[in-house]
């Protein structure tokens, strides 16, 4: 998942250097979602190895 996040976030860089800024914000904010997940996910599973004692 952390993967789609850096493939958006270059993408969006690539649209933002040749002035396509409608996509480029586009492509940014779904950069955004996917990391906002992806940390959740990390700290859900941290939270249930805790609990799991691992």
């Amino acid at each position: 998942m952390l993967t789609w996040v850096i493939v958006f976030l270059v993408v969006a860089l690539i649209a933002a250097v040749l002035g396509f800024s409608g996509l480029a914000s586009g492509l940014a904010s779904i950069a955004k979602i996917i990391f906002y997940i992806f940390v959740i996910l990390l700290v859900i599973s941290l939270i249930a190895g805790g609990v799991n004692g691992f």
